[in-house]
């Protein structure tokens, strides 16, 4: 079973200031605490859900592990 099958790489992009609440949530769920910051989060549905409420300040890629 592969550790990077179905994951996706969460940038936050624009500012949560002056945002509602929800969203600022929503970022903060997401585990994104700056702007540029980047978390590794599986592709599941509720995730998906999350980064469909905040699609306008966050940037999402596919992401795959690099073996070495």
């Amino acid at each position: 079973m592969s550790g990077s099958a179905g994951m996706v790489r969460i940038t936050l992009v624009r500012s949560t200031i002056g945002r509602p609440p929800v969203q600022r949530k929503t970022v903060r769920a997401l585990g994104l605490k700056r702007m540029n910051h980047s978390v590794i989060q599986r592709d599941s549905a509720e995730v998906l859900g999350m980064i469909n409420r905040v699609r306008h300040l966050v940037e999402v890629e596919p992401w795959e592990e690099k073996a070495e």
